[in-house]
């Protein structure tokens, strides 16, 4: 997320004083760095990515040498993914074509990026004229428009196996983690490190725990079929950008027909994904976790490029 990001360029740049910031600013085709993608170059530090592979190494060394200037004006660079390019060849064979902006950031970057951090719902404009919180557009040459939103945030309602090795997963992602649970002294929501918070709670009030927003996925793999009863009737007909539960089949065709007949309707049921995640034939707690993780992308990133 924006937000994350900049956190870890600011504590860097108080380190070092100096850097790069090279950002993604236009792409096409099979190209491994989407709009938006980031990198933050230091002497001896880095944060981010570009896209990776022998592309990103080049530039990463690119962009060290900028730093022997005190400063530069933005600019970008071409990278076309094919070697029969005729020119801006980015080393890399999987096609499509990329833009990178280079911006030189120093101390006197820093409010600004604190105007980033402070910002919930602005917008980053990246152009040749330098980097601002968005009001009007002067660029004359090229311009990336970047919204500043909430960071996505998985609630995980159990905090069993499943719920550890789900979170080992999902952490390495764009994704901020809760965990609940109503257990006690549960070791292996004991031993959970990957989250950034860990509750137990009642589950008759699990709706107060977990807000409504658009940023919002929850994540129902309870201890059983009574304790997710009482969970998914606490939050059926909220509003998340994604709901699902862990269970059978044979278990949820039970669940779905206890919950109409208790006056629960059909479109209300149709928000559940279940059983949660792709079927890949999963059976272990890492490979359900890996399932899960990957549903999450999925409609995460549904209707990017």
């Amino acid at each position: 997320m924006v937000i994350d990001f900049y956190s870890k360029v600011k504590a860097l740049l108080q380190t070092n004083q100096q850097g790069v910031l090279m950002v993604v600013v236009a792409n096409e085709g099979s190209s491994p760095g989407r709009k938006g993608f980031k990198m933050f170059v230091s002497k001896n530090q880095m944060h981010g990515t570009i896209g990776g592979g022998i592309m990103e190494h080049k530039l990463v060394e690119y962009a060290r040498s900028l730093l022997e200037k005190s400063t530069f004006k933005p600019f970008v660079k071409h990278q076309i993914h094919d070697k029969s390019a005729p020119s801006d060849q980015s080393g890399m064979i999987c096609s499509g074509r990329q833009t990178i902006a280079f911006f030189a950031l120093n101390a006197g970057s820093l409010p600004w990026i604190d105007s980033i951090l402070n910002s919930q719902n602005g917008k980053i404009s990246y152009s040749e004229n330098g980097i601002h919180l968005k009001t009007t557009t002067n660029a004359t040459e090229w311009e990336f428009i970047e919204p500043i939103s909430l960071p996505n945030q998985v609630y995980i309602i159990g905090g069993g196996h499943v719920g550890l090795a789900l979170s080992e997963v999902i952490s390495r992602l764009d994704f901020e983690i809760h965990l609940l649970d109503h257990r006690e002294n549960l070791n292996t929501m004991e031993a959970n490190s990957f989250v950034q918070s860990k509750q137990i709670v009642e589950f008759e009030t699990i709706e107060q725990h977990i807000p409504e927003t658009e940023n919002t996925y929850v994540v129902i793999m309870s201890f059983g079929y009574r304790t997710d009863d009482i969970i998914i009737r606490r939050l059926l007909g909220r509003k998340y950008k994604f709901i699902g539960m862990l269970g059978s089949q044979e278990k949820m065709k039970t669940l779905y027909k206890n919950l109409l007949s208790d006056g629960f309707s059909q479109e209300q049921l149709d928000q559940v994904h279940a059983p949660i995640g792709l079927d890949i034939k999963s059976e272990t707690a890492a490979e359900i976790a890996i399932s899960v993780a990957a549903q999450l992308i999925q409609i995460k990133n549904k209707g990017l490029r």
